[in-house]
This record gives structure tokens, sequence and C-alpha cells, in this order.
């Protein structure tokens, strides 16, 4: 089948109070030695013009894939869905390369769509491009149907990212295999969760890809490495970076929905403030559904028009801002408040009423990936933070999972499966060739690397860049910064296969 897609820390342990003092760790001087080459700027201009039809061709296939990677069990296998593009692949006699994308937690046609970067520079090396879908997402739903797959603890019990990083490999090897391409090098590729799984699987499977870019990775988001409340402060300031006024009008809010909440028909009143399809059961249902849009807005706060969460002008924080601050003085602050997340969630005007439950794009099951191993403690500092003040409650965490899913979270099983504490000597030791990108405007920075940790594990770091910017597809409106960092990273790949190719040339001489 055929489809077409649309492109629409002081130590490397930094976070919170430290951000103020990153630059990009990429040097002048690195920027300066490639600018200087008019062959190949000339094709990465070329890569940065949008296209005219902003499509990709890819095929779907299915894969059969195994449901335990880490038994000998006698369990049902299960279809798992990739994207393979042979558009502009040269082929296993010249050891074209493989640009793979490791797929997040949604569905994977969703993530390729916004991941044009990797589909735009295919053709300047020849690459072959692969879109596998990670399982319990999309369509690669074990046991026959989503149903089926969430329907309690047993089934979803192989629902983790080792068992996801296998799939990928195991795919892999025998795509490879079948095509007669083993020698054919592959880079890694992957945004937030995706970009986590990239440089954990150059880690677990050094022998099946020669490097990784991951961006907007936060493999720091984990027990006792960067502190809590790193992500809400960067949320935070990103709103107030924009306006003072507006910062105060959101720290405002949450008492005033908690006020207007205790009222006698309080919540109906709620209700229709902010339109929601039915009425409010709780307040803390109202604010958790503000909460995720100012944090998406920071994550998407890109200087474009977007589409990627939800229809959006470009800054939208901007556009919030602007939405809640200019209304006559006697506004209330609930009526600015809900005229501000409508950028968010109504920028189009075609929403009637909001459903506070409603997941568009097929990531609920990362609900159950955060109450296994995915633990990452957060919490809102009463100062800086916009949000409402409060510490990260373990045991309150653990009920509620044991109350969800029947399941105790493993906090320390993802430190313990791939490294977190004092990450900058397990890499410098045992990693090479990953590119960690981040925008500081993007919350899950904080969690990330940001600062270089050897010659060939480098940090990307961008102030104005929001969440996995450089994976987006090129526009007319992409800022000089977005296209040097872009060109530095296909510097970077480009050396890595280059790299590859010597080390092959030298063995067969030998």
């Amino acid at each position: 089948m055929v489809g077409f897609i649309s492109s629409t820390a002081n130590e490397l342990l930094t976070g919170g109070s430290n951000l103020k003092f990153l630059k990009i760790a990429a040097s002048a001087a690195e920027l300066s030695s490639f600018k200087s080459n008019p062959s190949f700027l000339g094709k990465f201009a070329e890569l940065n013009k949008p296209k005219t039809q902003n499509t990709f061709r890819y095929d779907t296939e299915y894969y059969t894939q195994t449901l335990d990677h880490f038994s000998f069990s006698d369990l049902p296998t299960f279809q798992q869905r990739y994207l393979i593009s042979t558009d502009h692949w040269q082929g296993p006699e010249k050891m074209s390369p493989i640009f793979f994308y490791c797929g997040n937690e949604g569905d994977i046609e969703w993530f390729a769509a916004n991941t044009g970067f990797v589909w735009e520079i295919a053709p300047q090396f020849g690459a072959m491009v692969v879109f596998p879908e990670h399982r319990y997402y999309g369509k690669s739903m074990p046991y026959g149907s989503r149903e089926k797959a969430y329907g309690n603890a047993a089934s979803l019990s192989y629902l983790t990212a080792e068992q996801a990083l296998a799939d990928f490999a195991v795919l892999l090897t025998d795509l490879k295999q079948n095509l007669s391409a083993e020698a054919c090098p592959v880079v890694l590729f992957g945004g937030s969760y995706g970009g986590m799984l990239a440089a954990w699987m150059r880690l677990k499977y050094p022998h099946i890809a020669i490097g990784a870019l991951a961006s907007s990775a936060p493999i720091l988001q984990f027990e006792n490495i960067v502190p809590p409340e790193t992500f809400y402060d960067i949320v935070s300031n990103d709103f107030r970076r924009e306006s003072v006024s507006c910062f105060d009008y959101i720290k405002k809010s949450w008492e005033a929905i908690e006020a207007e909440g205790r009222k006698a028909n309080g919540l109906l009143h709620l209700t229709k403030i902010f339109h929601l399809c039915e009425n409010l059961n709780s307040t803390q249902d109202l604010s958790d559904w503000l909460s995720s849009a100012y944090s998406y807005l920071a994550m998407v706060d890109y200087p474009y028009p977007s589409d990627f969460l939800m229809p959006l002008p470009a800054n939208p924080i901007k556009e919030v801002c602007r939405k809640i601050d200019n209304h006559p003085r006697e506004t209330s602050v609930l009526e600015r408040i809900f005229s501000g997340v409508s950028i968010y969630y109504n920028f189009t005007g075609a929403v009637d009423c909001f459903d506070l439950g409603d997941d568009p794009h097929g990531m609920s099951g990362w609900d159950w990936q955060a109450c296994t191993e995915m633990v990452m403690p957060m919490s809102s500092s009463q100062y800086t933070s916009m949000f409402p003040a409060y510490d990260f409650n373990y045991s309150s965490y653990q009920e509620e999972c044991f109350k969800d899913y029947d399941v105790k979270p493993r906090p320390r099983w993802i430190n313990t499966q791939f490294g977190g504490h004092d990450l900058k000597t397990a890499l410098k030791t045992s990693g090479s060739n990953i590119i960690f990108s981040n925008g500081l405007l993007d919350p899950w920075s904080g969690g990330s690397v940001l600062q270089n940790v050897s010659e060939t594990i480098v940090a990307v770091v961008t102030k104005q860049g929001a969440h996995h910017i450089d994976l987006r597809a090129a526009t007319n409106d992409d800022p000089d910064w977005l296209l040097e960092q872009r060109t530095l990273e296909i510097k970077l790949i480009k050396e890595w296969i280059d790299s590859y190719y010597q080390e092959k040339t030298a063995s067969v001489s030998m």
C-alpha cells in the first residue's frame, strides 16, 4: 500500500537555574569551517527550500514481530507497521545509508509527517528512509486490537522501552538481510521519547547503527538527576519572557478556579465559562487541562505556524499572552484564561465545546509507561513557577498507578538499564556518535544533555529553539540559527558515514 504524508548538567547534568550559563555547544570555529564550503552549503540551501507540494512518498509495510524478546515463552506475535521509502536509496552495491527514525508514543504517520528533515536530506545521502511504529501505538497492536492490548497489566506488560528497542533492532537486521544491505550504515533519528530511544539504541546496539541524532531527548529527567522543578520553571519562564502580566494572570487563575469550584453551582459555572462538552466533576480536571495546554505551548513555541499538536499560529505563547492581556480592566481572570487557552485548543474556531479527555494522537499508552519504568519526577516551586506549588510525592504517585493499572512503578530501572547518574563518564567511556540537540524554550531541554561529552558526543543547544524543531520540515520562515543548526547536524552525520566507509575500505584492503 502506498501513502503520502504532508510535511506540514555546569557538568553534563545541567538544569533549572543553570540554564542561563548555557550556549551553543558547537563552537563558532566549527560553524565557520563548513560555512566556507560552497558545494556543501549549496546542497543544504536546496534542501532548505520548502517543497512546492510538501509531500513525501512511502510504502506501508508490516513485520511479524516477537512479543517478548527476552524470554522463550510461546507467545503470540504481532504485526508491526513501518513506513519505508527507497526512492533515493542507491542500493547495497554502494553501501548507501539507511535513515531509521525511532518511533514514539503515537501513530507513526503523525511523526513521519512532522519529521521532514529526515525526508529532505535523504536524497543528498542517497539514503533509504524507514519509520517503524512503536509497539502498542497506532496500528502496531499486540493481541490483535487496542482493546485487548490495553486490557490489563498482563497484556500491557510488554509495553516497555527495552522491548521497543529490540523491535527496532530485529526489524533492521531482517530488513538489511532481505535487501542484501548488511554493509549499509544505519543512522538513527528521534525526537522527544523517540530521541531518547535513538540515543539508547546507539548505546545498546552499537553494532546495528553508527550514530544517532537525539533531538529534545530528556534522558536525564529521572530520579535525583535534574531538579524536579526544572520542567515547570522553563514553561513559566517562556510565558514570563513574553509578558509578566500574562504570567501573573495564569498564576492567579488556579486559586480563582478553586474559589469558583467551592461555590454552589460553581462547577457548572466553570463548565460554561470554559465551554466544556460535559459537566465538570472537579476543579482538578480543569486545572490539568489548562496545565497541559501551557506545557504543550512551551514545547511547540515555533517561530512559524504549525499543526504538530494543534493548529497554532507562529509564536503561540505570544498570541496566548496577547489574548490574556488585551481585555478591559474589569474582565475576570477566568475569562482572560479561557480567551488565552482557546489559542491552543481552538485556534481555527471550529470547536464548539471541549472534551477534557480527548486523545487525538493515541498517546494514552504513555500513562502506562509512566507508571512502570518512565518515572519522571516533577514538582512546581512556589516562587518561580506560574503553576500551583507542589512537591513530587512518590507514595501518592505509586498509589495512583496501582489504582489505575494494578502495578507499582520502578523509578530506578531506567537509570539501571541505560545509565543516568554520572552519565558524562559513562558516555565518554562507552559511547560515540550521538548528537543531543535542544532548544531552551522547550521544557524538556532541562532534562537533556546540554554540553559536549566528547568529540563525537556533542550537544547542539539553541536559545530560541522549541521541541525538536530541527527535525521539522524546512519552511520559508526558518531563522538563520535553525539553518545553521541543521547544517551542523548534516555535517556530523556525513562525517560518521565517511568514517564508516573509510574503515570498511581499510578492512577490505587488509
